[in-house]
């Protein structure tokens, strides 16, 4: 069994202890995001995990902990998120070179195959024209250079609670490059060519259109033969059904809660009402065995 921690929200950065709490446990409970009636018990044992895959854009908290789970027989790897948008779209997250500072820190302690830099959703609007990702993009490449193996990109999706809260952030004119096929084609190209400079293999996230024309490469996340690669298992799994169509990971236990991350992010899929989830994490009990208690919850939208 994989198990994600987590797409739905950020566990190093906010939930360490929380975790590592389970862990000792040796199992969490889980709730259904759409159906809070339906409740799960999943097993921690090291027995039944296979590998632990980490979401996060601050991993700081969590590197006390890691000892911890070498020894008790966990295997790990990290996605690690590194933009360095505006404030009025990323309200709370770390400036960019400390992430880089904790990114680095990470990758010497676990070693650079273990942590991947996502630059995802790439936003395209009057703060971040194609010209300034692909000047971000050069500068935290140059930076991680050495410290990881991997890049992976995505283009943002426009969910509805996603364009609501970005027409909450003032004079935001946004456009989404996908329909844009000429300039789409233009960045991809140039992502590709920085990341290949700078000696990081470019993968894409869930994207439809991207073919090897772009030179970025369908990518899976949770990546069965990356696993396989870094700890020499052989792995049984199949393609996770409950992720969107192009989404290529392996299938996964997710032990997260949407609506808790508190990062600030405008674009985010998972935080749909920041205050309520400023509320949450306030109220979270790391000695629960959910991450966020029934009375807590609201539905997902």
């Amino acid at each position: 069994m994989i198990i994600s921690a987590s797409r739905r929200t950020d566990i190093p950065a906010f939930y360490s202890d929380w975790f590592m709490n389970r862990i000792k446990a040796g199992f969490v409970m889980t709730r259904n995001p759409f159906n809070s009636k339906q409740i799960r018990q999943i097993s921690l044992l090291p027995a039944d995990v296979d590998v632990i895959v980490f979401w996060t854009r601050n991993a700081f908290p969590m590197l006390k902990h890691l000892n911890l789970l070498d020894e008790m027989g966990y295997r790990y790897y990290f996605q690690y998120t590194i933009t360095g948008y505006p404030r009025p779209l990323e309200t709370a997250t770390l400036y960019p070179l400390k992430a880089i500072d904790n990114f680095i820190k990470l990758s010497q302690q676990i070693g650079k195959e273990k942590v991947i830099w996502r630059y995802d959703p790439i936003l395209l609007c009057n703060l971040l024209p194609a010209e300034e990702h692909i000047r971000l993009f050069s500068r935290i490449t140059g930076l991680l250079q050495g410290y990881t193996t991997r890049v992976v990109v995505s283009f943002a999706d426009f969910y509805k609670k996603t364009e609501r809260n970005l027409r909450g952030v003032g004079d935001l004119t946004v456009s989404d490059i996908t329909q844009n096929r000429e300039q789409y084609s233009e960045l991809s190209k140039a992502l590709s060519q920085i990341a290949a400079a700078h000696e990081m293999e470019i993968f894409s996230c869930s994207e439809k259109v991207i073919d090897p024309e772009h030179d970025i490469p369908h990518g899976a996340c949770i990546d069965a033969a990356l696993i396989e690669k870094l700890f020499h298992l052989n792995l049984s799994v199949k393609k996770d059904k409950n992720q969107r169509t192009e989404c290529l990971c392996a299938q996964s236990v997710d032990i997260g809660a949407y609506n808790t991350c508190v990062h600030g992010c405008q674009y985010c899929y998972a935080t749909y009402h920041h205050q309520q989830a400023v509320r949450n994490y306030k109220q979270h009990d790391p000695d629960s065995q959910f991450l966020l208690n029934p009375a807590e919850l609201i539905p997902v939208r």
